[in-house]
């Protein structure tokens, strides 16, 4: 059985190209294996290499603790609070729709522009 020989192209990155990534997984935008997958970057030592070099705040020896339960618990209790506000926004907007259409009618009624006059006089004159 005869081996295929095939050349491998050694690559080499520019720094900028270096900082860029380093830059993309310090925002969270990469993780180190998607900037491996995506750039063809060989090794994750290389990564880890440019990260140590260029990096501001991750340094070697830095240890950041991800647990996954408790990043979901947050994730899921952001969701939930999104939905909630929204669900507020919802009931407020109507709220306001409805005070409008009642300022309109009552407008109508007593042949007054409440929008106007709201205020001490609109008091005095619905007194009488």
């Amino acid at each position: 059985m005869i081996k295929k020989l095939t050349i491998k192209p050694h690559r080499i990155f520019s720094e900028e190209l270096r900082k860029e990534v380093v830059k993309s997984i310090e925002s969270g935008k990469l993780t180190i294996a998607q900037a491996k997958r995506d750039y063809g970057i060989k090794g994750t030592q290389t990564v880890y290499d440019w990260i140590y070099r260029y990096s501001r705040t991750l340094k070697k020896g830095t240890r950041i603790v991800m647990e996954k339960d408790s990043q979901d618990k947050t994730n899921e209790e952001l969701r939930k609070r999104i939905k909630d506000l929204e669900s507020a926004l919802g009931r407020k907007s109507l709220e306001a729709d409805l005070f409008r259409a009642i300022v309109e009618e009552a407008s109508k009624e007593y042949k007054i522009d409440l929008k106007k006059s709201f205020g001490e006089q609109a008091s005095e004159e619905s007194s009488l």
